[in-house]
Protein backbone atom coordinates (compact mmCIF):
# COMPACT_ATOMS: atom_id res chain seq x y z
CA UNK A 1 0.00 0.00 0.00
CA UNK A 2 1.38 3.38 -0.95
CA UNK A 3 0.90 6.09 1.62
CA UNK A 4 -0.50 9.42 0.44
CA UNK A 5 1.92 12.33 0.15
CA UNK A 6 0.54 13.97 3.30
CA UNK A 7 2.05 11.31 5.56
CA UNK A 8 3.03 12.57 8.97
CA UNK A 9 3.80 10.58 12.12
CA UNK A 10 1.18 9.97 14.76
CA UNK A 11 0.65 12.85 17.11
CA UNK A 12 -0.62 12.64 20.69
CA UNK A 13 -4.24 13.04 19.56
CA UNK A 14 -3.95 10.13 17.10
CA UNK A 15 -2.46 7.98 19.86
CA UNK A 16 -5.30 8.89 22.22
CA UNK A 17 -7.85 7.92 19.56
CA UNK A 18 -6.11 4.59 19.00
CA UNK A 19 -5.94 3.91 22.74
CA UNK A 20 -9.63 4.78 23.14
CA UNK A 21 -10.73 2.48 20.30
CA UNK A 22 -8.23 -0.40 20.25
CA UNK A 23 -10.47 -2.65 22.37
CA UNK A 24 -13.45 -1.81 20.15
CA UNK A 25 -15.79 1.04 19.43
CA UNK A 26 -18.51 1.77 21.99
CA UNK A 27 -21.73 -0.13 21.25
CA UNK A 28 -23.90 2.92 20.78
CA UNK A 29 -25.84 4.42 17.90
CA UNK A 30 -23.09 7.05 17.47
CA UNK A 31 -19.79 5.44 18.53
CA UNK A 32 -17.53 8.14 17.11
CA UNK A 33 -19.45 10.78 19.05
CA UNK A 34 -18.96 8.74 22.24
CA UNK A 35 -15.21 8.50 21.59
CA UNK A 36 -15.06 12.22 20.85
CA UNK A 37 -16.87 13.02 24.08
CA UNK A 38 -14.52 10.76 26.04
CA UNK A 39 -11.51 12.53 24.53
CA UNK A 40 -12.91 16.06 24.66
CA UNK A 41 -12.94 16.38 20.87
CA UNK A 42 -15.37 17.00 18.04
CA UNK A 43 -16.81 13.83 16.46
CA UNK A 44 -15.95 15.06 12.96
CA UNK A 45 -12.29 15.41 13.98
CA UNK A 46 -12.24 11.85 15.36
CA UNK A 47 -13.78 10.51 12.14
CA UNK A 48 -11.39 12.48 9.90
CA UNK A 49 -8.35 11.35 11.85
CA UNK A 50 -9.47 7.71 11.82
CA UNK A 51 -10.09 7.90 8.07
CA UNK A 52 -6.61 9.36 7.57
CA UNK A 53 -5.08 6.55 9.64
CA UNK A 54 -7.03 4.01 7.57
CA UNK A 55 -5.84 5.62 4.33
CA UNK A 56 -2.23 5.48 5.54
CA UNK A 57 -2.50 1.87 6.70
CA UNK A 58 -1.91 2.80 10.35
CA UNK A 59 -5.31 1.28 11.08
CA UNK A 60 -5.94 -1.74 8.86
CA UNK A 61 -9.70 -1.92 9.19
CA UNK A 62 -12.72 -1.03 11.26
CA UNK A 63 -15.34 -3.73 11.45
CA UNK A 64 -17.31 -6.15 13.53
CA UNK A 65 -15.55 -9.31 14.70
CA UNK A 66 -18.22 -11.95 15.21
CA UNK A 67 -17.67 -14.87 17.56
CA UNK A 68 -17.71 -17.71 15.04
CA UNK A 69 -18.30 -20.29 17.78
CA UNK A 70 -21.49 -18.49 18.83
CA UNK A 71 -22.59 -18.55 15.17
CA UNK A 72 -22.23 -22.33 15.05
CA UNK A 73 -18.81 -22.54 13.34
CA UNK A 74 -17.15 -25.06 15.63
CA UNK A 75 -14.81 -26.81 13.19
CA UNK A 76 -11.98 -24.34 12.67
CA UNK A 77 -9.03 -25.55 10.70
CA UNK A 78 -5.75 -23.89 9.89
CA UNK A 79 -4.84 -25.43 6.56
CA UNK A 80 -1.10 -25.63 5.99
CA UNK A 81 0.49 -26.05 2.57
CA UNK A 82 3.92 -26.74 1.11
CA UNK A 83 4.30 -24.65 -2.03
CA UNK A 84 7.34 -23.35 -3.88
CA UNK A 85 8.77 -20.29 -2.15
CA UNK A 86 9.17 -18.44 -5.45
CA UNK A 87 5.39 -18.66 -6.01
CA UNK A 88 4.17 -18.05 -2.46
CA UNK A 89 3.02 -14.47 -3.16
CA UNK A 90 1.00 -15.59 -6.18
CA UNK A 91 -0.63 -18.48 -4.32
CA UNK A 92 -1.16 -16.50 -1.13
CA UNK A 93 -3.01 -13.84 -3.10
CA UNK A 94 -5.24 -16.43 -4.80
CA UNK A 95 -6.01 -18.39 -1.64
CA UNK A 96 -6.53 -15.22 0.40
CA UNK A 97 -9.21 -14.09 -2.09
CA UNK A 98 -11.34 -17.19 -1.51
CA UNK A 99 -14.50 -16.09 0.32
CA UNK A 100 -14.20 -18.75 3.03
CA UNK A 101 -10.54 -18.03 3.93
CA UNK A 102 -10.38 -15.61 6.86
CA UNK A 103 -6.59 -15.43 7.30
CA UNK A 104 -3.84 -16.29 4.81
CA UNK A 105 -0.15 -15.77 5.36
CA UNK A 106 3.35 -17.10 4.84
CA UNK A 107 5.30 -18.70 7.67
CA UNK A 108 8.80 -20.14 7.69
CA UNK A 109 9.37 -23.84 7.19
CA UNK A 110 11.10 -25.84 9.92
CA UNK A 111 12.68 -28.70 8.04
CA UNK A 112 12.80 -31.61 8.08
CA UNK A 113 9.65 -32.03 10.17
CA UNK A 114 7.61 -29.00 9.11
CA UNK A 115 7.59 -28.34 5.34
CA UNK A 116 4.62 -25.95 5.32
CA UNK A 117 4.97 -22.30 4.33
CA UNK A 118 1.44 -21.19 3.36
CA UNK A 119 -1.27 -21.00 6.02
CA UNK A 120 -4.99 -20.40 5.41
CA UNK A 121 -7.67 -20.36 8.12
CA UNK A 122 -10.99 -21.99 7.28
CA UNK A 123 -14.09 -22.08 9.50
CA UNK A 124 -16.93 -24.56 9.19
CA UNK A 125 -19.82 -25.96 11.15
CA UNK A 126 -18.40 -29.46 10.71
CA UNK A 127 -15.03 -30.96 9.92
CA UNK A 128 -16.54 -32.25 6.68
CA UNK A 129 -17.30 -28.66 5.67
CA UNK A 130 -13.72 -27.59 6.45
CA UNK A 131 -12.38 -30.55 4.47
CA UNK A 132 -14.58 -29.64 1.48
CA UNK A 133 -13.26 -26.06 1.59
CA UNK A 134 -9.72 -27.41 1.89
CA UNK A 135 -10.26 -29.38 -1.34
CA UNK A 136 -11.24 -26.09 -3.03
CA UNK A 137 -7.93 -24.57 -1.89
CA UNK A 138 -6.17 -27.67 -3.24
CA UNK A 139 -7.89 -27.05 -6.59
CA UNK A 140 -6.47 -23.52 -6.67
CA UNK A 141 -2.96 -24.74 -5.84
CA UNK A 142 -3.09 -27.75 -8.13
CA UNK A 143 0.18 -29.62 -8.56
CA UNK A 144 2.04 -26.76 -6.90
CA UNK A 145 0.91 -28.15 -3.53
CA UNK A 146 3.44 -30.75 -2.47
CA UNK A 147 1.83 -31.46 0.91
CA UNK A 148 -0.97 -30.18 3.13
CA UNK A 149 -2.59 -30.76 6.48
CA UNK A 150 -5.39 -29.31 8.61
CA UNK A 151 -4.75 -28.26 12.20
CA UNK A 152 -8.08 -28.07 14.05
CA UNK A 153 -8.67 -25.71 16.96
CA UNK A 154 -9.30 -27.45 20.25
CA UNK A 155 -10.13 -24.38 22.37
CA UNK A 156 -10.51 -20.62 22.15
CA UNK A 157 -7.69 -18.42 23.35
CA UNK A 158 -8.06 -14.69 23.86
CA UNK A 159 -7.40 -12.95 20.56
CA UNK A 160 -6.20 -9.35 20.51
CA UNK A 161 -4.18 -7.21 18.18
CA UNK A 162 -1.39 -4.84 19.04
CA UNK A 163 -2.20 -2.63 22.02
CA UNK A 164 -0.63 0.80 22.49
CA UNK A 165 -0.17 1.70 26.13
CA UNK A 166 -0.19 5.17 27.59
Amino acid sequence: MNAPNDFRPLDDTDRRIIQATQAGLPLTARPYHAVAEQLGMEAEDVMQRMQRMLDLGIIRRIGAVPNHYALGYRANGMTVWDVADDRIDEFGEQVGQLPFVTHCYQRPRHLPGWPYNLFAMVHGKTREEVEAKTRLIADVLGEASRACDILYSSRILKKTGLRISA
